[in-house]
């Protein structure tokens, strides 16, 4: 699960969010919390860190999960 930064439109970096992978409900053990089923998720957290918040997706790829992640940046 790679972490990554908050990118704004002039590029500066703050917090930081993890981007990963839920595979469909009831089969990786966060069924409950993605009601949007199997796909690409992204949340506010830092490494090591408890998630600031509710997922975000599901999305195709992880590219797409980055991009939604930057744009409330």
């Amino acid at each position: 699960m790679p972490y990554h930064k908050f990118k704004d439109e002039e590029g500066n970096e703050s917090g930081s969010f993890e981007v990963f992978y839920q595979e469909a409900p009831g089969r990786g053990g966060y069924s409950a919390a993605f009601p949007g089923g199997a796909g690409w998720y992204w949340w506010a957290c830092f490494p090591g860190c408890l998630p600031d918040g509710d997922p975000s997706g599901p999305f195709e790829s992880e590219q797409d999960a980055i991009n939604d992640a930057n744009e409330g940046a």
